[in-house]
């Protein structure tokens, strides 16, 4: 990629990530773009992101894949791993080769084998001072981010932390312990949409969750709305799954 694509992307990304701020602002669908973002623009292939549950214990907010996820569930299960250290020491952490990181958080290191990965870079979601969760980016491949994709990810991940405050003009940080705790709410309900889907769409569980992001960016509801509302029925796991052209509207009429 040649460096005016490059800054192009970027610019796109940024340009993304605040795009969630819009309408129907939803937290999980912020969450969730940075850490896509992040994987898209950096030399990856998937990341998740663990949130201060509160009682200074980590819980799993967004991931890029089933891959991600699992691994993310036995780091949060283990209570041990680079997002565990970075949310705790509040610095970046990087393994260039997970098989060479000896002794070093053996269920973590198992689970990212098992699913493909060999390094891991994690990056503090800080505000003002205090560490709210850690992004995990996990690759396929050994080596570490360069410094400039390091500041990148990191950018990313300060962006998402201020829209949270932008949003609602707030500036008090504990709205925004809040609003992440919230979010851990509807991701318990996203789970269950995303679970409905993928039995009835017979599509996988990443495909499920597209699928509800993109229903309800299109009629711009919450993606907890639209997920409620495929739990309880009253919008049609079909309707999510059409094509946004041969949607129903509420009057009956087929469009967008």
């Amino acid at each position: 990629m040649n460096e005016a694509s490059r800054e192009q992307r970027i610019n796109e990304a940024f340009v993304r990530v605040a795009d969630t701020l819009m309408d129907s602002y939803d937290v999980v669908d912020l969450l969730s773009s940075l850490v896509t973002e992040c994987v898209d623009l950096l030399d990856v292939q998937a990341g998740g992101l663990l949130i201060d549950g509160g009682d200074g214990n980590l819980e799993l907010i967004a991931s890029t894949s089933e891959e991600a996820e699992f691994v993310e569930i036995m780091q949060v299960a283990a209570g041990a791993g680079p997002c565990v250290d970075c949310f705790t020491t509040g610095l970046p952490i990087s393994v260039s080769d997970l098989e060479l990181s000896g002794d070093r958080w053996p269920e973590f290191r198992r689970a990212a084998a098992d699913r493909g990965f060999r390094s891991v870079h994690a990056t503090p979601m800080r505000l003002r001072g205090r560490v709210i969760g850690a992004m995990n980016l996990l690759s396929t491949s050994v080596g570490t981010l360069d410094e400039r994709d390091e500041r990148l990810a990191q950018a990313l991940a300060d962006v998402a932390i201020l829209g949270i405050l932008q949003e609602r003009s707030q500036r008090d940080p504990r709205f925004v312990a809040e609003q992440l705790h919230l979010a851990l709410d509807s991701r318990v309900m996203v789970e269950q949409a995303k679970g409905v889907l993928a039995h009835t769409q017979n599509v996988s569980m990443d495909e499920a969750f597209n699928l509800l992001r993109a229903f309800a960016r299109s009629s711009t509801q919450s993606l907890r709305v639209v997920a409620e509302g495929v739990v309880d029925r009253s919008i049609s796991a079909d309707d999510v799954a059409a094509p946004a052209s041969t949607r129903v509207s509420g009057d009956g009429v087929s469009g967008p």
